[in-house]
This record gives structure tokens, C-alpha cells and sequence, in this order.
């Protein structure tokens, strides 16, 4: 039975998407199962932002498959742990939790970086540079989730 990890950003175009990418990138040789969802519903059944798909791309990485889906309760089930980007996304994600079991599962992504920001900034309205910060801080992030798992 394999890990389910599931990346959360608010409209599952920017950040989660790439966070999903950079993740199965990185456990592509251990039984883990990623995946991304938005917790509101704008851009449902969308591709990524192509600034996302670009700096994916430039890193060797291919979301463009992926398409947007908005957080259901269910997800608290079908997944162990659940990354959050920001406080917003992780405030709304704690509110739909049905009990704490649920609630243990959901952490910030940038805490698996002590001493760093603690969000994950929303690109959407900035420039081509925003993304490729938020690709980085992500990377990181996945690179210390990878290394704790390997080494437990």
C-alpha cells in the first residue's frame, strides 16, 4: 500500500499543481501517490496556468495533463497527508476536517523547512520570477519530504 500525499493551493492552477509535479518527480522510485486540489472551485476540470506548466517545463517537469479539482471532504479519507500552501488554504482545509484524525493530516508544506517561510506565495498575479520562487521553495520543501521519508 502506497502513500497518498495530496499538494493544496486555493485554485489548483499555480502552486498545487506544481507542488503535485514536483513531488512525483522526486518519488517516482517509491510507492507514493500524489496528487493536487484547489479548495474553491474556479478553474475545475482547467489545466494549469501556463506560467506554472512553463517553469515546470524549464525544470524538466511536465504538468500539462494535470487538471484543476476543488478539495472535497472525501479527501480526508482517501489521503494521509494533506499539504497546504498558505494559512487561508490551511484555515479552510481544517474547517471542512470531519474529526481530529482528519485535521492531524493536514500540515503547511514549508514546515518541512525549519527556519523558512512558513507560505507558499500565490504567484497568480504576479510575473514569470514569482514562479519560479514558488517552483523553488516547493522544491525544496518536496527535497526534505523525500529525504525524511527515505531515512525512516
Amino acid at each position: 500500500m502506497s502513500t497518498k500525499v495530496l499538494m493544496v493551493c486555493l485554485g489548483n492552477i499555480c502552486r498545487s499543481p506544481l507542488a503535485e509535479g514536483i513531488l512525483q518527480s522526486k518519488v517516482a522510485d517509491i510507492p507514493i501517490y500524489v496528487d493536487s486540489a484547489g479548495t474553491a472551485g474556479y478553474h475545475i476540470g482547467n489545466p494549469p496556468d501556463p506560467r506554472s506548466i512553463a517553469v515546470a517545463r524549464k525544470n524538466q517537469i511536465d504538468i500539462s495533463r494535470q487538471r484543476c479539482r476543488k478539495f472535497e471532504v472525501s479527501d480526508f479519507e482517501e489521503f494521509d497527508l494533506i499539504f497546504a500552501m498558505d494559512r487561508n488554504n490551511f484555515e479552510d482545509i481544517l474547517h471542512l476536517a470531519p474529526d481530529e484524525a482528519a485535521r492531524k493530516k493536514v500540515s503547511l508544506l514549508l514546515d518541512l523547512l525549519p527556519g523558512s517561510e512558513h507560505e507558499v506565495p500565490d504567484p497568480y498575479y504576479g510575473g514569470a520570477d514569482g514562479f519560479d520562487h514558488v517552483f523553488d521553495l516547493i522544491d525544496r520543501a518536496c527535497d526534505k519530504f523525500y529525504e525524511d521519508l527515505i531515512n525512516t
